[in-house]
């Protein structure tokens, strides 16, 4: 027997005619149900495919209004709409454009005291938020409850998209074990994107949802897609799943997403590319660290330059630093943004070193110039 109706047949038509989801991949996104974390640039798109895919219930967690900035890239809303809560405004709009499908709105923002309670009667989860505290959160709440979790981030002109947690795999922490610290983050009033980067991003992260749903396809899990919007190219980098994290402890509160600005150290100076390569030409700086992840320096790194991910900063008693280095050495420190290389800044700091280098705007900024060749 066809669970549809007819209006839902028409509805569906294109899917019922792929041979690889037909009838019973539709039943299973109409059994399915997805909540969307976050209704703003990446969580628009996110929610339009999904709705028009015939997911059965959609759940949208947001606690913003509209506001003039994000009609920019938030496909979803209108100068009509500005003041509006933006969960209600989604739901409203997308019941319109598939009325087969049920939404339920929580207007709240999540939080360690709310997370398992919204989250448990969804099987799979989309994050569209903008910040690192949600993120490690959503994840944590999603890999103690075995739930799949659909990543996807962006800043400026490039995006990245996984699959984390699909049958036990590999977790966002797998990729980046421990966030920044709050003072290293910059302020969300002063991030930037291309407005169309969160609809290319959503997009992909919907694929994947309805690849998870209907089974269908290679799933992105243990596998990170990048994508760069100013040169057209995407690439995959692969990981493997760390398993020494434990997700059956309470879940840790992260707080602070946006911070008013960073904490000033004296002992901490803003270089631009341009400086660090004049300081490693004349041979002035003792040191360069590189505190990305392994799979971020095997696509590109500044040679020559030591690796020391940014987790082993996260118990300073146990770095360990090169041994020519002592606290009067010049060193420099870089990672993809400057956001991760500036709390390592602010460790080597507290730990008394005087002369300490942040790469401003990091390894995007340095392979913005064509003169310094990277090491692939």
């Amino acid at each position: 027997m066809i669970d549809f109706s007819e209006e839902e047949i028409k509805h569906y038509q294109r899917h019922l005619s792929l041979a690889q989801i037909g009838i019973s991949g539709q039943k299973k996104l109409k059994n399915a149900s997805v909540l969307i974390v976050g209704a703003g640039g990446l969580g628009c798109p996110a929610l339009l495919y999904l709705t028009a895919a015939g997911v059965g219930k959609i759940g949208i967690v947001d606690d913003d209004a509209v506001e003039p900035s994000n009609l920019q890239r938030q496909i979803l809303f209108d100068y009509e709409d500005l003041g509006k809560p933006k969960a209600e405004v989604a739901a409203s709009r997308l019941s319109a454009k598939n009325p087969f499908v049920e939404f339920v709105v929580h207007q709240e923002r999540l939080v360690e005291g709310n997370v398992e309670e919204i989250l448990a009667p969804y099987s799979l989860v989309v994050d569209g938020s903008d910040n690192f505290p949600t993120r490690y959160l959503v994840n944590d709440a999603c890999a103690k409850h075995q739930k799949t979790l659909v990543h996807g981030s962006i800043f400026e002109f490039s995006g990245q998209v996984s699959v984390f947690n699909y049958k036990s795999g590999p977790t966002y922490r797998c990729l980046f074990p421990e966030p920044p610290t709050s003072n290293a983050l910059p302020s969300c009033a002063e991030a930037g994107v291309m407005g169309i980067l969160p609809g290319i991003i959503g997009s992909v992260q919907a694929v994947e949802a309805i690849k998870v749903i209907t089974e269908v396809g290679e799933v992105l899990s243990g596998k990170l897609w990048l994508y760069d919007a100013l040169s057209q190219k995407a690439k995959i980098v692969r990981f493997k799943k760390n398993s020494t994290f434990d997700y059956s402890q309470p879940l840790a509160a992260l707080e602070n997403s946006c911070p008013s600005g960073p904490v000033e150290d004296s002992s901490i100076s803003e270089i631009s590319p341009d400086g660090l390569h004049s300081m490693l030409t004349r041979g002035t700086l003792d040191c360069l660290i590189d505190v990305r992840e392994e799979w971020e320096r095997e696509i590109s790194r500044i040679d020559p330059s030591v690796h020391l991910p940014l987790s082993r900063f996260s118990m300073p008693s146990s770095l360990v630093l090169p041994k020519k280095i002592n606290k009067f050495s010049k060193i420099g420190i870089y990672c993809k943004a400057g956001i991760r290389s500036k709390s390592a800044c602010e460790t080597l700091a507290s730990m008394g070193y005087l002369h300490l280098y942040n790469l401003d705007g990091g390894m995007l900024a340095w392979e913005d110039s064509s003169r310094r060749p990277t090491c692939p």
